[in-house]
């Protein structure tokens, strides 16, 4: 397992730069991919990938009928927190499967996102 600060750290350069990350969304129903955690009971978890090319990577199998859609951290911290949170989703940053995962609380993520957002 790769160690879960590289993960963290990786994601967080790569949106600081292009302002934006990716999730898979269902090409017919724009459902999301959630996923149930392995870190937290009764809880579900939405894996967000730093780039396109790792998003893409996982659009097979049963995600075969998913595409990567881009979020802007804009959009995520004004759209996507609150909803979320109702939910009480975690996030699943740079998600490469039950090997190799982080889950984050949405607040801790969604504060991290918030110190690298250019206004």
């Amino acid at each position: 397992m790769t160690d879960n600060n590289t993960h963290f750290s990786t994601f967080l350069a790569e949106a600081k730069l292009s302002q934006t990350f990716w999730a898979l969304q269902d090409k017919t129903s724009e459902g999301w991919v959630i996923l149930d955690s392995i870190n937290f009971e009764n809880t579900d978890v939405m894996p967000l990938w730093s780039n396109n090319a790792l998003a893409t990577s996982h659009c097979i199998d049963e995600w075969q009928d998913y595409i990567p859609v881009q979020i802007s951290v804009g959009d995520w911290l004004e759209f996507w927190v609150e909803d979320l949170a109702q939910d009480n989703i975690v996030i699943g940053v740079n998600w490469q499967g039950e090997d190799e995962y982080l889950e984050l609380e949405l607040a801790d993520f969604s504060q991290k996102l918030a110190e690298i957002e250019r206004l």
